[in-house]
């Protein structure tokens, strides 16, 4: 398990589906790790098998005596080394979160240094919206109207995406 610990990440998820197979296979939690993260959104765990080719992590998949914190933690730690995540700002006055790898996209809510980006840019008045797993949405709380536009961004998203998370605000 070593060597494909390496190629385990984070899926950040509001139904446990995999979009990816047939029919929307739904994944339970009965064979899956499954870590409550915030709101109504939960992590799964992936294996990446090819180039964009992932697997949902099986519990049988998994030493007996693993720790699912610190497969979470070496997970995120791959995130960290195989994906480079930038913050732009958005054409309303909001932040936008892209990756270099767009199927990961959402899982780096994982990332404190995400967070902290946004807190310092909106002195800590921060909602946040997570519609596909390709795209995270933040935005000064305060403002209105950048919420608005963010929110209507964010069902677009939503709408148009085969990776649906959550029309949450959080």
């Amino acid at each position: 398990m070593k060597t494909s610990r390496k190629k385990i990440y984070p899926w950040v998820k509001s139904e446990l589906t995999d979009s990816q197979a047939l029919n929307g296979k739904r994944i339970s939690e009965k064979d899956t790790p499954v870590v409550s993260f915030m709101e109504d959104l939960s992590v799964i765990f992936v294996i990446k098998r090819g180039e964009d080719v992932f697997e949902v992590l099986k519990d049988n998949m998994l030493p007996p005596d693993c720790d699912i914190e610190e497969l979470y933690h070496a997970s995120c730690e791959n995130l960290i080394r195989d994906v480079e995540f930038v913050i732009a700002n958005t054409w309303y006055g909001g932040i936008r979160h892209y990756s270099t790898m767009a199927i990961m996209r959402a899982s780096a809510l994982c990332f404190k240094h995400i967070w902290q980006v946004c807190v310092d840019k909106l002195k800590d008045d921060l909602v946040i919206m997570v519609p596909a797993k390709d795209t995270i949405l933040f935005a000064p709380a305060s403002q209105k109207m950048v919420v608005e536009k963010m929110v209507e961004h964010g069902e677009n998203a939503y709408e148009q995406s085969k990776d649906k998370v959550s029309k949450t605000l959080m």
